[in-house]
């Protein structure tokens, strides 16, 4: 496969991948001073981050509506909307207004994220290519690249009220190209001749998969920086490296998970991906010096890698055209639970028992998703594969 007719074919949900991604990156690796700013506690900076789960389930459950209206300005729209995200957390000194900032930032990372996976999806099947392994490795890229610059940045003695309203403004301009032409066409309207029920196996299913690998990435995303910066005893701004390995690494494996999931499947491929993660949390659990955990990350975000956009396509494949969109928001609000527990998950563990056990619970989560992969693939080899 050309990767560049596949970037040309889908370059608005790419570059809204893109923006998603560099807003997490800068986000990962501004967490040691976000929390010093707002003085908040592990406790509390877990429950702060609960906020970003609710916006973004709200997000996910309006999405379908939030796309119909929208059309092809949804993705240009909710880019640009979430500049305001970097422009709040840069002005967060209390639990509220930090809490109100990840509210927000929530609801438009979410509402971009599905909008463009819901995009890749119709044009997978219209232009019969793989199209979700390289977009979501422009996420990863952009992802490491954010947190690599804000890392450095920090270093420099720069602080987030200077960092994030600068990346907010190359936000911004990726939201501007966002835009597709006349020529855009989305789903197509409901089949009234079909049933209108939803298939409620094959969505628990893959929201049981997206649930543990966004709680495994979204632990390494948020909490590496700290456990190399605090528990390893780093020097300030280093933590950066974390989130920065995290995102070089799922970018790297996207990639070649674009000839991977011909060659094994997508099934089979979710299934080591998720022994690999294991493998990367208890690395980082154990680690005993700052290369170790950095490795550990790596292996964590190798495993992380595939995950979700292979379980994405596996699932837009096997669902009605016209309920694509319904189905993918659906899977996506059953797997972003995660984002309700993990973050509480890792905050109430890291002040009780330390950031190392916080990773171990990753470690047994991200292990989950060998049984629900399973159950998948058997339902999967029984079940025709829906064109369009």
């Amino acid at each position: 496969m050309s990767y560049t007719k596949a970037i040309a074919v889908s370059r608005a949900p790419m570059l809204a991948l893109t923006a998603v991604g560099a807003f997490w990156g800068t986000f990962a690796a501004s967490v040691p001073d976000l929390k010093q700013t707002a003085g908040l506690s592990d406790a509390d900076m877990g429950l702060a981050l609960l906020f970003s789960a609710v916006g973004g389930f709200v997000a996910m459950y309006l999405s379908p509506r939030i796309g119909a209206l929208l059309g092809r300005r949804v993705l240009p729209v909710s880019g640009a909307l979430l500049v305001g995200g970097y422009l709040l957390l840069s002005l967060a000194d209390g639990f509220a207004s930090f809490a109100a900032a990840m509210l927000f930032s929530g609801l438009m990372v979410a509402l971009l994220d599905v909008s463009a996976n819901v995009r890749i999806s119709v044009l997978e099947e219209r232009h019969g290519m793989p199209l979700m392994n390289v977009n979501h490795a422009m996420f990863s890229f952009a992802f490491a690249g954010g947190a690599l610059v804000t890392g450095i940045a920090r270093r420099a003695g720069y602080g987030p009220d200077q960092i994030l309203p600068v990346m907010a403004l190359a936000g911004l301009a990726l939201a501007v190209f966002m835009h597709e032409g006349r020529q855009w066409r989305g789903s197509p309207p409901p089949d009234m001749s079909q049933p209108a029920h939803l298939p409620w196996t094959l969505i628990l299913l893959t929201g049981g998969i997206l649930f543990a690998s966004f709680i495994g990435e979204n632990a390494t995303e948020a909490w590496s920086a700290l456990l190399i910066e605090r528990t390893l005893g780093a020097a300030e701004g280093t933590g950066g490296f974390g989130p920065s390995m995290l995102g070089l690494a799922m970018g790297v494996i996207r990639l070649c998970g674009q000839a991977a999931a011909r060659w094994l499947g997508e099934g089979p491929l979710i299934l080591w991906s998720a022994v690999l993660g294991v493998v990367g949390a208890l690395t980082i659990a154990l680690a005993v010096n700052v290369p170790m955990a950095i490795a550990g990350v790596a292996v964590m975000g190798a495993g992380m890698a595939v995950i979700v956009p292979c379980a994405n396509s596996l699932l837009g494949r096997l669902v009605r055209p016209d309920q694509r969109s319904l189905v993918i928001s659906r899977a996506w609000m059953v797997g972003f639970v995660g984002f309700f527990v993990g973050p509480s998950m890792m905050g109430l563990i890291a002040e009780h028992l330390g950031l190392r056990m916080a990773f171990i619970a990753t470690a047994l989560l991200v292990a989950t998703i060998i049984p629900s992969v399973l159950t998948l693939m058997r339902a999967s080899a029984a079940r025709p594969v829906v064109a369009e």
